[in-house]
């Protein structure tokens, strides 16, 4: 069991947790920045590298990647501290992204973002345990605010490079710009963050990781390669789909039999736990969504610039650390259930928003219903999280985060799958070429992009649904933090 690493209750970058603090933020920077910097060099990069068809495979083998490593890291971290855990994510992502900046073709970029997304999977789940280990659940509230302010920072950072480098035909320096921050983030974290660990035996749950990743990969191949590489109903897909069911549901056998599985049954037999993973599946599927089809639709429809269609975007990774860093006020007053369900209402306005206008793009009303999307998910994300972390003890806190983040993770690898395969069609059926020469016909993208909107209004309505789910806390919390 990890040591408190102090017993101040002071909070921000000037107390004695302040560098341990600084160097998550850092950190946290890594994977804020490359959650917005890709989206707006998509056009530049089906330029140089082709295919258009193939760039959802950017985005849904990263987050393959990231959410079958999540679990495991998470484990791993229960098993033998979040520092080293989180330096060996920093170091594969360091190496991915050194990979991709040299990548030659789509394929081989593709493959490289896998390496990323491993490292993602470490980073991402051990920043947000750390913090939930060293400070209290009313000093989360507090410290939210400057974690947020990473996100609001990369918001405007990640696209603004983005935009830039894709201009300037640069965009492998997308990927180089992770060196710098990579070396930053673990010498800050080598030197201020300090554990002690009580080791046990523990078994890893090998098959149960193999069995997930083949199944979550073959289901993904044959969702997105489904009425581009083949027909959909073809011996292939009846393949992909059948041995990737097969597989899943074997993992799901094994999960019941391993003394130590990556997914414990108890995560899902506990409804607090239940609802908030499920609900975290939703918000994976929005955000990919608007994510990876807003910059896109704007630079091929409108014709503006990507810096341009990158600002839109950033307008959701704005207005989600604005209220996330508020969320804090909200649960500690209204619960978190309540929180949750107001930002419910905000995401389904948002999503509502773009789908309506969707047929008739406009910068503005892209930006604007990104933005109240945004502030809708950062009252839905971080509540809920919290609210998972804050019911279990330390020894159970890394899986319950991993098993949060991983259901993220999934909801934006199927959802991007899915909205690829139907935009892709759409697509198709439109007229477009599928980006072989080059170019984005902007004629054709209107109604593919559409169609994702509205999948993403859909995916609102039903986490909204799910969030009704989630237990009347109000009790719970006034003892957890009397305690």
């Amino acid at each position: 069991m990890v040591a408190d690493v102090t017993s101040t209750t002071a909070v921000g970058l000037r107390s004695e947790r302040g560098p341990i603090l600084l160097a998550i933020m850092v950190t946290t920077g890594l994977v804020a920045i490359d959650a917005t910097i890709l989206s707006t060099a998509v056009p530049t990069l089906v330029a140089e590298l082709g295919s258009f068809e193939l760039f959802p495979w950017l985005f849904s083998i990263y987050l393959l990647a990231q959410a079958v490593s999540t679990p495991l890291f998470a484990k791993f971290s229960d098993m033998i501290g979040r520092k080293p855990i989180i330096l060996i994510g920093i170091g594969l992502f360091l190496v991915g992204s050194i990979l991709c900046g040299l990548a030659w073709s789509m394929p081989a970029l593709i493959a490289f973002r896998a390496v990323q997304g491993i490292g993602a999977g470490a980073i991402g789940p051990m920043a947000i345990t750390i913090a939930g280990d060293i400070y209290s659940l009313e000093e989360r509230a507090k410290v939210q605010g400057y974690i947020a302010s990473v996100w609001a920072a990369s918001a405007v950072i990640g696209p603004t490079l983005g935009g830039l480098f894709a201009e300037l035909d640069a965009w492998r320096w997308i990927f180089f710009i992770n060196i710098p921050l990579c070396l930053l983030a673990g010498w800050m974290l080598i030197r201020s963050l300090h554990e002690t660990i009580e080791h046990r035996p523990h078994k890893v749950d090998v098959l149960g990781a193999l069995l997930l990743t083949a199944s979550l990969g073959l289901l993904l191949v044959g969702v997105l390669q489904g009425g581009v590489s083949w027909p959909w109903l073809s011996w292939q897909s009846a393949v992909a789909f059948g041995l990737g069911g097969a597989l899943l549901l074997a993992f799901v056998l094994a999960e019941r039999r391993a003394a130590e599985p990556i997914l414990p049954g108890w995560v899902f037999s506990r409804r607090l736990l239940l609802t908030t993973t499920l609900v975290s599946v939703g918000v994976g599927a929005i955000l990919i969504g608007l994510a990876s089809y807003v910059p896109v639709t704007l630079e091929a429809a409108l014709g503006v610039s990507p810096l341009v269609a990158g600002l839109a975007l950033a307008a959701l990774t704005i207005g989600w650390p604005i209220s996330a860093s508020l969320s804090g006020r909200l649960y500690l007053s209204l619960g978190f259930r309540v929180t949750v369900l107001i930002g419910m209402v905000l995401v389904l306005a948002g999503t509502g928003l773009l789908a309506a206008f969707a047929g008739t793009p406009s910068v503005a009303i892209a930006a604007i219903a990104c933005f109240i999307t945004g502030l809708g998910l950062g009252l839905v994300a971080t509540p809920s999280l919290i609210a998972a972390q804050a019911s279990v003890e330390w020894n159970e806190r890394g899986v319950v985060t991993g098993t949060n983040l991983f259901a993220r993770a999934v909801g934006q690898a199927v959802a991007v799958a899915i909205f690829g395969a139907l935009a892709n069609t759409i697509y198709r059926a439109a007229g477009g070429m599928g980006g072989l020469e080059g170019a984005v016909d902007p004629v054709a993208i209107i109604p593919a992009s559409q169609a994702v909107f509205v999948g993403a209004l859909l995916c609102a309505i039903v986490t909204a649904v799910l969030a009704t789910a989630m237990p009347d806390d109000r009790r719970s919390r006034r003892a957890m933090m009397e305690a």
